[in-house]
């Protein structure tokens, strides 16, 4: 059965990206939206085993999603893998204090992201 994800992303283009390729390795069943409000909202109707945010997102970052996520009780421990144009040690640190297991620095390849959320969900180091 394949693991229900949700790739948040402002850029159209990216989350089309990380969904191709979560998708295509044939393990992953992916919802995608456009900013942290869609996701807010899609997080009641869905059972997510798997987060893939951006940071970097207008009105609602991606900060405050993971915030809000690790809030409701059902997602508290749930795998999320950040993406960041940020690689700076301060911006990993503050998506990791707010609940991230992985941190991302765009760009990466489909390797690397495969390997990134297969850590997040245990499976790698």
């Amino acid at each position: 059965m394949p693991i229900r994800a949700l790739v948040v992303d402002d850029s159209p283009a990216m989350r089309n990206f990380v969904s191709s390729v979560l998708e295509s390795s044939g393990e992953y069943d992916v919802d995608e939206v456009g900013h942290g409000f869609e996701a807010i909202r899609l997080l009641p109707r869905g059972d997510y085993a798997l987060f893939v945010f951006d940071v970097n997102m207008p009105d609602f970052n991606g900060l405050e999603l993971i915030r809000a996520v690790r809030e409701q009780p059902r997602y508290s421990r749930t795998p999320l893998v950040v993406m960041t144009t940020e690689g700076r040690l301060g911006d990993v640190e503050r998506a990791k204090q707010a609940g991230a297991h992985v941190v991302l620095t765009k760009p990466f390849t489909p390797e690397v992201l495969l390997a990134a959320v297969a850590k997040a969900l245990g499976g790698g180091d």
